[in-house]
């Protein structure tokens, strides 16, 4: 019999960007929190001197065990999925702060497109735009009401950045100034200006200097050392959950962290929940976690396999397009863009960090006219300088030997001479792409894996052609004497390192029928349940997903304090 535990007022799930700002935000109301993390403690301290490429980016020190706990995928219905035993298409985080902690600080605003795409695809080009079997649909929120939100996250962050000239209405300005610029993001800008584009800084959870936020957490500038992805960052520089919100809510007295506590259900009695059921995995002991309000912050897979464990909500089932738990799983298409040798120049590209680049939005969204092409959105294009580490870094022109002599030779010639210009694409929902419990594979505990249905689209295909020859043509500006361009998307593959940039699952939306939270991430058949992450998002966009999760966090955050004060019941 699992262990019965005092009563909280909240207990959350998964203690990173999400938990963290839901218990900060709740604490400082005075309410009591209790968070269950299933990796362990971490802190500033544990990256001291170990810039180490092996061990955090090869060996993938901050990931979760494969072995206790994966995803299974499958291309399509009609084969078997099969589990990933080795990291490579994306990397799931664990431990206190999540992919918080090995994020590369990244921080775009969706664009105002984004959160009304289904009303403003057929505003500008009528239906029949939409390919048949795409589910896009619109938010339940516009760009106007989350801004707010956008603006906390921002602030609490110290995001470094410039004002995009092709987004949304900012109601600050960043608030501090954009990161240095380097010789090779010049040569960027200054070919992309020439083109009639508009590049601007990329904003950065890197800080460009010292800074104090609202909270009173004081931070250190960047000291571009070039570890930030799938590093933590012993200076504190970059943001994440462990230097920002967390110390924030324990400093309260209300919160209370327990890691190494694997939640394995949710309980409740049909439209309640009640609290949780998790596993000391130390022990093997079970617990039961009461609490009047329960909020799932973990990853995109885990919030929406607990539901499905845990029999909450309708799954989805992709031959009626019926339910809502497991929808509109998408991913990012960015396995295009091109590649430049310079013969005659030479750069720095050690040097870097996480969120240094110049970024333009010229074909992201629908900032562009899409009545000839045959695809929806877009794709935010960057030169970035996030490090060059040796070991995973040896860029050669096509046409090199793949080994021996010549490639030696030429891998140590193009080291510091070759720029990367890449694509990040959106990604669009179909009614064939879905999560759901694996029928075959269990973890550790017995309980069913989550099974990902996906492939890359004509959609898809068309946008990473478009967008690479974008690309070349920016490099093409810039004096490539070499230029590679990547137009070709082959089937989805697995196995190669691509984004951990996973969304959908767990919708939101204006209604029941297709979504599975409201604007509040408030759970429309379970009052008391909020369901805060990418799980959350209908579609992804040509960005990274940060910026919109922290954003939603904070809204998600305001709307449990709301519920817990009045009188129960749906806030929207």
């Amino acid at each position: 019999m699992p262990r019965r535990l005092p009563k909280v007022d909240v207990v959350i799930v998964g203690v990173g960007w999400g938990g963290g700002i839901i218990a900060s935000e709740l604490t400082k109301q005075g309410m009591t929190v209790v968070g269950l993390e299933r990796g362990k403690e971490r802190k500033t301290e544990d990256y001291f001197m170990v810039h180490d490429e092996l061990r955090y980016a090869l060996r993938y020190e901050l990931m979760q065990d494969l072995s206790k706990e994966t995803i299974t995928f499958r291309s399509n219905t009609r084969i078997r999925a099969l589990p990933m035993r080795s990291y490579g298409s994306f990397l799931l985080g664990t431990g206190l702060g999540g992919a918080g902690v090995h994020w590369n600080g990244q921080t775009f605003r969706f664009l105002p497109y984004d959160f009304e795409i289904r009303s403003k695809t057929i505003e500008r080009y009528g239906e029949k735009k939409i390919p048949e079997g795409m589910t896009i649909q619109d938010w339940g929120i516009t760009y106007d009401q989350l801004e707010p939100y956008y603006d906390r996250f921002e602030k609490l962050c110290g995001i470094s950045g410039e004002e995009n000239p092709l987004a949304g209405k900012r109601s600050s300005p960043y608030p501090t100034p954009p990161m240095k610029q380097t010789p090779a993001m010049k040569m960027f800008a200054e070919a992309a200006k020439k083109l009639k584009l508009h590049p601007y800084m990329m904003p950065s959870a890197n800080l460009s200097q010292q800074y104090t936020n609202p909270d009173g957490v004081s931070r250190a500038a960047c000291q571009y050392c070039g570890y930030c992805e799938r590093f933590g960052c012993e200076y504190g520089a970059k943001a994440d959950p462990v230097v920002t919100v967390i110390p924030v809510a324990k400093k309260t007295g209300k919160f209370e962290i327990r890691t190494h506590s694997h939640v394995r259900r949710i309980l409740h009695t049909g439209n309640k929940a009640t609290g949780v059921l998790y596993t000391d995995v130390t022990t093997g002991e079970e617990f039961e976690q009461p609490a009047d309000i329960v909020v799932l912050t973990s990853y995109v897979f885990n919030n929406a396999r607990l539901l499905l464990l845990s029999k909450l909500g309708c799954p989805y089932d992709p031959a009626t397009g019926r339910g809502v738990i497991g929808k509109n799983y998408a991913y990012q298409v960015i396995r295009g863009g091109a590649t430049g040798f310079f013969e005659d120049k030479e750069f720095n590209l050690y040097a870097g960090a996480g969120s240094l680049g110049m970024t333009l939005d010229d074909y992201n969204g629908d900032n562009f006219d899409h009545s000839d092409l045959k695809f929806l959105h877009g794709a935010s294009i960057s030169l970035s300088q996030t490090g060059q580490r040796p070991i995973a870094n040896n860029p050669v022109p096509s046409g090199t030997p793949n080994w021996g002599k010549e490639y030696k030779a030429a891998s140590l010639k193009y080291f510091n001479r070759a720029l990367g210009v890449g694509a990040q694409g959106a990604s669009m929902p179909f009614r064939h792409h879905f999560l759901d419990l694996d029928p075959t594979y269990r973890d550790v505990f017995g309980d069913p894996l989550m099974r990902i249905t996906f492939d890359f689209e004509e959609q898809d295909r068309q946008l990473a052609a478009f967008t690479a020859d974008k690309c070349g043509q920016i490099l093409k500006e810039m004096g490539a004497t070499h230029i590679d361009v990547r137009r070709e998307l082959g089937p989805y593959d697995i196995t190669p390192y691509q984004s951990t940039h996973n969304t959908g699952g767990v919708i939101m939306g204006a209604s029941p029928d297709t979504s599975a939270v409201n604007n509040y991430l408030q759970m429309w058949d379970v009052e008391n349940l909020f369901v805060v992450g990418a799980s959350a998002f209908p579609h992804n966009s040509g960005y990274n997903p940060t910026d919109t999760v922290g954003a939603l966090a904070y809204r998600a955050a305001e709307g449990i304090a709301k519920y817990a004060k009045g009188n129960g019941g749906l806030l929207v």
